[in-house]
This record gives structure tokens, sequence and C-alpha cells, in this order.
């Protein structure tokens, strides 16, 4: 309702606007002579002129309206399996970072092809997030970039499932180990890392996007998730 009286009064106001754009001299008595009732109207009536005051009311709360029915931002949208494992990091358009590492360390062509990894994704925003001189010391350094990178993967299936109830290490493909934490009902962990998305199974492993860089040495060790054995 507040809509058609807000067209309304702008069709009003266009009507009125109009005829004085093209006044000539032959009709410009008439117009006056109109104005003058006009304005004698309105002295006599002063009600009558509320609904004016409430169509810009209205005008002014429109913005704020529409700003407030907009849909939110779209940064934490999920991801969907797309192909295989570096296909669906590039159709999600989050992980351009991880990708560019992969790709800058000849592991691109792992994560297509091996049909049992596990991998741990930091979107760009976790990448953003470390010190601009790791960042700089990672791209200059490829074998520290490519063990960095290796280190968000496991030879194995790991669902949600496995990491769930449990808390303990388990070998990375970089050689190191990466602490999966499940003991908390709330969220799963990996060092430390907020698992945001788990399980997203696509053609070449299982996919579980992080909220932070996993770093190696962080956490602590205890037993080991439940199911997390790499032996296959």
């Amino acid at each position: 309702m507040s809509m058609t009286r807000l067209l309304s009064a702008a069709a009003v106001a266009a009507l009125i606007a109009g005829p004085a754009l093209a006044q000539s001299p032959a009709t410009a008595k008439t117009e006056a002579e109109a104005k003058a009732a006009t304005g004698k109207a309105t002295s006599d009536t002063p009600a009558k002129s509320q609904p004016q005051g409430t169509a810009r009311a209205v005008a002014e709360a429109a913005p704020a309206v529409t700003g407030k029915a907009a849909p939110a931002s779209d940064a934490a949208a999920q991801v969907s399996p797309s192909g295989d494992l570096i296909d669906t990091l590039k159709a999600a358009g989050q992980f351009t970072t991880f990708i560019k590492a992969a790709d800058a360390t000849n592991l691109t062509s792992l994560l297509k092809t091996n049909k049992n990894l596990t991998v741990f994704a930091p979107t760009d925003a976790a990448f953003a997030a470390l010190p601009a001189s790791e960042l700089s010391r990672l791209e200059a350094d490829k074998t520290a970039m490519q063990k960095l990178v290796l280190h968000h993967v496991i030879n194995a299936p790991v669902d949600s499932a496995k990491i769930k109830g449990a808390r303990g290490p388990v070998p990375s493909g970089a050689g190191d180990q990466v602490v999966l934490d499940g003991s908390d009902e709330a969220a799963l962990k990996a060092d430390g890392a907020t698992i945001v998305q788990s399980d997203i199974r696509t053609g070449s492993g299982l996919l579980h996007v992080v909220d932070k860089v996993l770093v190696a040495g962080q956490g602590d060790g205890g037993a080991a998730p439940a199911g997390a054995s790499t032996d296959g």
C-alpha cells in the first residue's frame, strides 16, 4: 500500500509539473487564475496538505526499507561439488590463493586425480589473515610452499563422522601431523582452525573448508580420532 501511495504521489507530481513546463502566453492567464483558486482552497482547508507530507515520508523511508530487505552478503556461500577437488575449488571462487599455491608447487595434478585424499582448504580470507611477511616468504620458497599445501592433505578419506567425539593427530601429506579435534560438539577443528563446511565429496577426494591456514605443530597429541587411520 505504501508503494501504491508513493507511485500515486509521483504521478500527481508529474501531472502538475507537465503543464508548468509546457505553458504558453495564451494559457498563462488561465493558469494564474487556477493557481489563485488552488491557493485559496489550500488556505481554507489546511488538512488537505497532509497526504503530501505522508507521501514525502514514505519516499524518504523507502531506501531504508529496501536496504533492510536486501539479501545478505554471499561471502559465506556453501561450496558444492563440481568435478574433482581443483575444479570444485575453482567453481567456488573463494580459494584462489590455495589453487595458485598448488599450481606453483606442481600439486594440482595430484589433487585432481587421487581418489582417496582428504583436503582441508583454507579460504582466501584465511590466507589474507596471514602476516604479509609470511606470505612473501612462502612465495619465495617453493619447497616451503609445497610443504604447506601438503600439510592440508591427508592420504585417506576422513569424513566428519571420523572426527566427531575424538581428538588426535593424523599423518599429513607433508610427513608431519594434523591435529583433528571433534571433542567440541559446537565445531570440528583441524590444527585449531574451524571446519566451516565439511564432507564435500568431489570426484577426486573429500573436501573440508577451514577458516584458517593450518600450521604444523598446533594443538596437542591425544588419542587418534576414531576411524581416522590412513592405512586405506
